[in-house]
């Protein structure tokens, strides 16, 4: 499958043109919540689209003057493993209306498949950098106000953790 195309590039038409390339799990999120969040994307200048010989799509973020390049092909992408693990655990934490329950399943699904792992309902955990993918899919699934992002020195139950990432 392409790349997710997802970006503000001159108009509005060009954004939802690249809707349409996104992959299946957006089928599950309503339409129009998705043009509401490119329109709002656009009018912010938030995000531009540059679209790569590959097939992917690169997000250029904004923020303060500077741009970081985040390039994700959504089917394919999991967290990367360094070669030496820096002992601190990524959590993310939601709490996202029911409103949005669709987005919500979605975006569970979406960690599971980038590699963390489940440790209650709206609790995820991984041992290694994620935070730009986790930022990804919040920016993406627009619920950044919903999420939550935590650098933990430990949690009550690292040595089960610690077997599940294969880290002993």
């Amino acid at each position: 499958m392409g790349g997710l195309a997802i970006g503000l590039s001159g108009s509005p038409n060009r954004a939802f043109k690249i809707v349409k390339l996104v992959g299946q799990g957006w089928r599950e999120v309503e339409r129009r919540s998705l043009y509401r969040a490119i329109r709002s994307l656009y009018e912010s200048r938030l995000i531009n689209c540059k679209e790569n010989a590959d097939g992917t799509t690169s997000l250029v973020l904004s923020k303060n003057g500077k741009e970081e390049i985040i390039t994700y092909e959504l089917e394919k992408m999991e967290i990367p493993e360094p070669e030496k693990w820096d002992r601190k655990w990524r959590i993310v934490i939601f709490d996202i209306p029911e409103e949005l329950k669709k987005t919500r399943d979605v975006l569970r699904a979406r960690l599971k498949q980038i590699g963390m792992a489940e440790l209650q309902k709206s609790v995820f955990v991984n041992p290694y950098p994620c935070e730009k993918e986790v930022g990804f899919l919040t920016e993406l699934y627009e619920v950044r106000p919903h999420v939550r992002f935590i650098l933990a020195e430990s949690v009550d139950n690292e040595l089960h953790l610690k077997h599940k990432f294969e880290l002993l």
